[in-house]
């Protein structure tokens, strides 16, 4: 059992596990993908206060995760299917096991998925999917799509390669998002082959999935037969869909905190992309991060006062 459980490794977790870990807060980052998040994607950071000369955001974060790991934080690379914040403690589920804690941080950011394509509802469960981790299995020897194009999407298609007899990877964009390695990986595999830049248009079936209708940027038309297929685009909408409606959300599905970043459940709180409150911005993503490490440890230790570190 940890302190704290960080969902999310942005600039909004990263802080918050930088303070706490430094407060000598037992903290562990459970993040889906190292380079998929919104600062991940700069190119350019210049106004980041400190920083003597440009950076990536993925340089940017990099710094920041090495910093939270000399504090003693843990870094798990894992995707977050559920949570259950009724128990005590806080119980959090993901792909790689179950992670109890005294608090925990929602910061996943907003790179969700507003709205879905023509069938992927529909055949939910009858061959759509939305994690290779838990479903590859069921298509041994079989045709698979992997709808995407950042490292999430890449790391999902490399899993289902070592079950299924061949995968198709859909991507929207001329250009691969994601670490070299993984995309070279992608790109020599004997069983995957691309498809870019192709949009995914619907997904079609009888009693279950057996193909996709794609466009390309000509706007030539043609299906892809499969046997099933995992989306695994990103958008611009909060990512709150494993909190199962445990905590309250605007209309918009953001998730609803107050001045210290607490949710509507004690113990509980969320910070940056995800609340919608701000522009997204990294420093103000940073700054609730920092706010909520302090409440935490004053929540934890039962203090009236946040403890100020200046040091």
């Amino acid at each position: 059992m940890y302190d704290i459980v960080i969902i999310g490794g942005g600039p909004a977790g990263l802080s918050c596990a930088i303070y706490a870990s430094r407060g000598n807060l037992s903290t562990i980052i459970l993040d889906r993908a190292s380079t998929a998040g919104a600062l991940a994607y700069a190119s350019k950071i210049a106004n980041y206060p400190g920083l003597r000369e440009s950076l990536t955001g993925a340089e940017l974060l990099n710094i920041m995760r090495e910093q939270a790991l000399g504090f003693g934080a843990i870094y798990r690379k894992t995707a977050v299917q559920a949570v259950d914040f009724n128990s005590d403690p806080r119980v959090v589920y993901t792909t790689d096991g179950i992670y109890s804690a005294r608090a925990i941080v929602i910061a996943t950011g907003s790179r969700g998925r507003a709205e879905k394509i023509e069938g992927e509802e529909e055949y939910l469960g009858k061959g759509v999917s939305y994690c290779a981790t838990c479903d590859a299995a069921f298509y041994k020897d079989r045709v698979v799509g992997v709808v995407g194009c950042d490292e999430v999407a890449l790391e999902e298609a490399l899993f289902l390669a070592r079950f299924a007899r061949l995968v198709h990877f859909i991507c929207p964009k001329s250009k691969l998002s994601g670490p070299a390695n993984l995309i070279e990986e992608i790109n020599t595999a004997q069983n995957i082959v691309v498809n870019a830049p192709l949009k995914a248009v619907r997904i079609v079936g009888e009693q279950f999935v057996t193909g996709i209708h794609v466009r390309g940027r000509g706007g030539e038309e043609r299906i892809i037969p499969l046997d099933g297929v995992f989306m695994l685009l990103t958008g611009n909408a909060p990512i709150t869909d494993f909190l199962n409606g445990s905590l309250e959300l605007t209309p918009q599905g953001c998730v609803v905190v107050g001045c210290n970043c607490e949710t509507s459940i004690p113990g509980v709180y969320a910070v940056g992309d995800v609340t919608c409150i701000h522009p997204n911005q990294a420093i103000i993503a940073a700054g609730e991060g920092v706010i909520a490490a302090m409440a935490i440890d004053r929540y934890i230790h039962g203090r009236s006062h946040v403890k100020v570190d200046y040091s």
